[in-house]
């Protein structure tokens, strides 16, 4: 159950880091903010600007790799069954 949680923990890590390698910046905008607004009045998104730093793919990347590595032989290394 905890070798699963893990593998599945860098699996995530790897995704994400590959997302940050594609994309430059996402824009994330609040559905409640267009919502509430007074009919007639300008609409005013709350929008917040993520842009990932330059070392945050390479570091999700190998982080994850490592994770999924040593979840794999660790079972094998201390004999438990999995």
């Amino acid at each position: 159950m905890l070798r699963s949680f893990f593998i599945g923990l860098g699996i995530f890590a790897m995704i994400l880091g590959l997302e940050c390698m594609v994309v430059d910046q996402a824009n994330l905008r609040s559905d409640t903010a267009t919502q509430q607004r007074i009919p007639g009045s300008p609409e005013v998104a709350a929008s917040r600007k993520i842009v990932p730093p330059e070392w945050a793919p390479w570091s999700l990347l190998s982080a994850g790799a490592v994770t999924i590595i040593y979840s794999i032989s660790l079972p094998k290394r201390y004999g438990i069954a999995g």
